[in-house]
């Protein structure tokens, strides 16, 4: 670490000292070019960390989603089962007034986790954790590898190897639609399991995964495993948001007035690492930030994805939900506009503790095995 520091200091003052031979030998064309390509220098962020290859951010990107997915299982839990139609019935019936609706809605997280654990145990906190762990892997490494592969190609494409918000646009939307087509199966078996409330082996309607996956292909057939796949698209514009948030917090936080000790050639290594920590911690925070934000935003669409996802409710023989926009009108005709808001509280309190620990892994993991790679 010291003595790539040092390498690129001392390249740091051999391009300062050339830049007197840049143009007329005056003085003041000698400042001049200096101050510009000092100026371009801090712009430009040289850094000791080495270049990430798209393998690691599918590595990295895996190892975070895991990470924060067993961490918060028990919540993504509890919003599911605050998005599904049978807590909308309770909460309706329970509710006479607007005050009254506003206080269950925001103690009822709380009221599901001690009432899961009473009548189905602390196993039940975690129902779904083993489809969640499937999914989760494989889409924060297709999420993160795409999303990485996708700026790299279209930067090189479009903007001559700069990246900008057009960029991150275009590379979030590509890795959002490629995430949903490859994992909406897992996501839809896992909402199952974890609508499931029976108390005993018996009372259940899934077994396990397994029994899930084989009873949807004989019951509703191949395309049964992708309902809500068009819910899932429009949750691409979430990850769109959070992305297009994320790389400006990432923007603003290594300008050279907010970094000016992380580029500052005299500080020693112990500082150094101190800085580095507080960058991590600060972007770690930053990716949390982006997904509160994102997630008000766009939140009616996990409600609507969790109605096509759940065991169809039949009506004369028909599926009650069976459309994106046929869901979108009929809760909103049967439950008013505050359903589309049902869970909202739950989904905060998993997502952006998810995000936080998601993003600061990869963050973490991928210096890490550049390290490696490069050591190598």
């Amino acid at each position: 670490m010291g003595s790539k520091d040092n390498d690129i200091n001392t390249l740091r003052d051999e391009v300062l000292e050339s830049s007197k031979y840049l143009g007329s030998s005056e003085k003041t064309n000698f400042a001049n070019n200096k101050i510009v390509i000092e100026d371009e220098l801090k712009h430009k962020n040289i850094s000791s960390e080495p270049p990430v290859k798209p393998y690691i951010h599918f590595i990295a990107g895996g190892i975070g989603g895991m990470a924060g997915c067993i961490v918060t299982c028990p919540l993504d839990l509890v919003k599911t089962r605050l998005q599904s139609d049978a807590y909308r019935s309770y909460l309706t019936q329970h509710s006479h007034n607007t005050g009254e609706y506003i206080y269950h809605s925001i103690l009822s997280p709380f009221k599901i986790l001690r009432n899961v654990y009473q009548t189905e145990g602390f196993k039940a906190l975690f129902k779904g954790l083993g489809p969640g762990l499937i999914g989760t892997v494989p889409a924060r490494s297709i999420n993160f590898f795409t999303y990485g592969v996708s700026k790299d190609v279209f930067s090189k494409w479009l903007n001559n190897g700069e990246e900008n918000a057009k960029i991150h646009l275009i590379s979030a939307a590509v890795a959002g639609v490629a995430t949903s087509t490859f994992t909406n199966p897992i996501w839809l078996v896992k909402t199952r399991l974890q609508l499931d409330k029976g108390k005993s082996a018996e009372d259940k309607i899934y077994k396990s995964s397994w029994d899930c996956t084989t009873k949807i292909l004989k019951n509703e057939g191949l395309i049964g495993l992708y309902r809500g796949l068009s819910a899932s698209y429009l949750g691409s514009i979430e990850g769109i948001l959070q992305w297009l948030l994320y790389e400006q917090i990432k923007l603003v936080l290594e300008k050279p007035e907010n970094n000016k000790k992380l580029s500052s050639v005299n500080s020693n290594e112990d500082v150094n690492k101190w800085d580095s920590f507080k960058k991590w911690a600060l972007r770690s925070g930053g990716a949390g930030l982006a997904k509160f934000t994102a997630s008000i935003v766009t939140y009616p669409h996990e409600v609507v994805r969790t109605r096509l996802r759940q065991q169809p409710v039949l009506i004369n023989g028909k599926s009650k939900y069976h459309g994106l926009f046929q869901t979108f009108a009929l809760v909103f005709k049967e439950e008013g506009i505050r359903s589309m808001y049902g869970g909202l509280t739950a989904h905060l309190f998993r997502t952006v503790p998810n995000s936080i620990i998601m993003f600061g892994t990869w963050e973490l993991m991928t210096s890490v095995l550049s390290r490696l790679d490069a050591a190598s």
